[in-house]
């Protein structure tokens, strides 16, 4: 998983942000916004946050110089208008106008540079162009996914100088196009159109071996029924993609996957909207006439595939939707689509068109902004401007949990003593405390880095809970985090999956880091349970919960047996159960989110066991017990 904007503090930082504006033009207005709506999240967050905001971006093709017809300025002002703000526009990229304008920007306050491709060294990857584009921040934020597939130096090169994360939309789009091909929810259907096969043979044949179905319409279509021994007349027909078609097809067979093609198609004698055309059979197109959509039949056919499908990628129409008499077939996907329970992806360039045209692009899961970089990403390549992008780490996290330990008075002493001793660097730090000491831990580790946390909360906001404490209560003292589902509360205080799931949430919504406890009594272990009884825990709390706020979380595995016992799990079991956890969160989300969710282990955790657990290579921290109450015993955790 890729760090994002939320990874990095950019409060009066100067952040460079790499957006797609090539939005299409018509005597010098905007006819379509779409690009550039979908940079405000990412835009509208740098501002909220207060950061020098700097933006980038290319539009059209001016082969390196300087042409007033690519210009941004009317990109320019619809940001102003879109932003409710005043968006500088430098004259130049890198000139003397741009370097002003920067020097003058206060605090969310925005700036575009003018089209970067006026530059000959932008598609180049020119290295020095790279640094100089470098200079305008302290950080890299790249949101133009339309252009991750190009090596270009404000897409990769300049990932070279500075920190380099993803924003929103760059976000989105690797999550969803990531599960299309990474976390398939099946039935699984592939909808390949458009003119030419050629266009799409690495797609299809990477989609083969993870599809259940394969749907084939467009142009391409006619090939396919030409290898198929048909008689398309003169539809549109790649000769020398014949043998790949029949090709094609076999490994499908081999592969189990079910290819619909069309069976009836719109057929006409001229490519015209003008011409009268009639349904024929697709195998017996009239010698004098060609195909220009799919026929009522294959509509139908198709709708009934993806209607039972829980994943559907749709890249390329049925036929020539410019044309309206020729539009039905696409337009009849894409409801289809609209109608679909499952995920449905869009893979950008006419397709994505087409559902705009129809008014159905906000029933669809993603919509994808990358015409070739979605086709390519789709195909498995790696796409430089994601590549440079850097990864999430799991930082080991190590929270002391004092139950129901220590007055205030003690709580100072601990802290004074352990300030003196610890080091920031060693790892990221928590002290879970009793809710009397919150606001003086956390008074007292102010700027230290320590994080300090709270033992319980409740699932609602306020209400006649009496001794319940609130999300919001602890929000206003500035807690962080919270452990939620303790053994301790499942047995003694019959704290339910149902219960704690709702606390989840809560959690996540406010912002507050939950550390979720699950694990296994001895006689479950004895009998062979831990892995069901974990997984059933897991499933149960991380329910309804999406995978952009799930990755927040931070899950601790205490099996009760090792709970104030003295017995401990060895290195060897906990690290298993782990990693067993680890592969319960990629069947839920996929396995970039299970990547980024941190695990610690809990259950006797001291110095002399400390270093063999912490260095398993699935476990990301621990959260201590007893050991936590002494200053020097719990920093002598920290240096495993």
């Amino acid at each position: 998983m890729k760090k994002t904007i939320k990874d990095i503090n950019v409060k009066g930082r100067y952040v460079f942000v790499r957006c797609d504006f090539n939005v299409p033009m018509k005597e010098g207005k905007i006819t379509d916004d779409k690009r550039i709506t979908g940079a405000l999240p990412t835009i509208e967050y740098l501002i909220e946050k207060g950061a020098k905001i700097v933006l980038c971006s290319h539009m059209g093709r001016p082969k390196g110089k300087v042409n007033p017809e690519f210009s941004l300025k009317p990109v320019a002002d619809r940001l102003r208008q879109l932003l409710g703000t005043d968006v500088l526009l430098a004259n130049d990229v890198i000139g003397e106008d741009a370097k002003a304008k920067h020097d003058s920007l206060r605090d969310g306050q925005v700036m575009l540079l003018e089209n970067v491709r006026f530059h000959k060294e932008e598609e180049e990857n020119d290295p020095e162009f790279a640094k100089e584009l470098a200079w305008f921040g302290e950080f890299y934020v790249n949101d133009a996914f339309g252009a991750a597939h190009r090596a270009h130096a404000s897409t990769a090169g300049i990932a070279d100088y500075l920190p380099a994360v993803a924003g929103f939309l760059m976000e989105k789009e690797v999550k969803y196009l990531g599960e299309a091909i990474n976390n398939i929810e099946r039935p699984y259907t592939a909808i390949m159109g458009g003119a030419k096969v050629s266009d799409k043979i690495l797609l299809i044949e990477n989609l083969l071996k993870k599809v259940d179905a394969l749907i084939i319409g467009g142009g391409m279509a006619y090939t396919f029924i030409k290898a198929l021994g048909g008689n398309i007349g003169t539809s549109l027909l790649e000769e020398n993609m014949i043998d790949l078609a029949k090709d094609l097809l076999k490994k499908a067979e081999v592969e189990g996957v079910k290819v619909l093609l069309p069976v009836d198609t719109v057929a006409t004698t001229e490519f015209s909207n003008d011409t009268p055309s009639q349904v024929v059979d697709v195998m017996k197109i009239p010698d004098n006439m060609m195909g220009l959509d799919i026929g009522p039949k294959t509509r139908q056919m198709f709708a009934d595939q993806i209607g039972h499908s829980e994943t559907v990628v749709w890249n390329g129409p049925m036929g020539v939707f410019e044309m309206s008499n020729y539009e039905a077939g696409t337009r009849a996907v894409a409801e289809a689509m609209a109608k679909c329970q499952g995920k449905t992806i869009i893979g950008g360039g006419d397709s994505a068109a087409a559902v705009n045209q129809f008014g159905l692009a906000n029933e669809m899961l993603l919509v994808s902004t990358g015409g070739g970089a979605s086709l390519e990403f789709l195909e498995g390549k790696v796409l430089p401007g994601v590549a440079c992008l850097e990864d999430r780490e799991r930082r080991p996290f190590i929270a002391g949990n004092w139950k129901m330990f220590k007055t205030i008075k003690e709580a100072e002493k601990f802290v004074e003593e352990f300030k003196a001793i610890y080091k920031k660097d060693e790892a990221e730090v928590g002290l879970i405390v009793p809710y009397l000491q919150l606001e003086t831990v956390k008074r007292l580790t102010e700027g230290t880095g320590i994080r300090v946390g709270a033992q319980n909360m409740h699932f609602e906001d306020y209400g006649a809970f009496t001794g319940e404490i609130s999300a919001p209560m602890l929000k206003e003292i500035g807690v962080d985090c919270c452990i939620i589902g303790h053994s301790e509360r499942r047995q003694y205080f019959g704290d339910t999956d149902e219960a704690i799931n709702k606390k989840l949430k809560k959690a996540l919504k406010y912002g507050i880091t939950p550390i979720l406890c699950v694990g296994e009594s001895l006689e479950q272990r004895e009998a062979g349970l831990e892995y069901e009884v974990v997984e059933k825990q897991i499933k149960a709390d991380f329910a309804w919960i999406p995978a952009e706020q799930a990755v927040n979380a931070v899950i601790a595995y205490e099996p009760i047996w090792a709970i104030g016992t003295g017995r401990t799990a060895t290195a060897e079991q906990a690290n298993e159960m782990c990693g067993a956890i680890r592969k319960v969160l990629a069947e839920c989300y996929d396995e970039s989110v299970a990547s980024a969710i941190r695990i610690q282990y809990g259950g006797s955790v001291k110095p002399a066991n400390a270093s063999e657990i912490l260095n398993q290579p699935e476990i990301d921290g621990a959260l201590v017990g007893g050991a936590s109450l002494k200053p020097e015993e719990f920093s002598q955790i920290l240096k495993f």
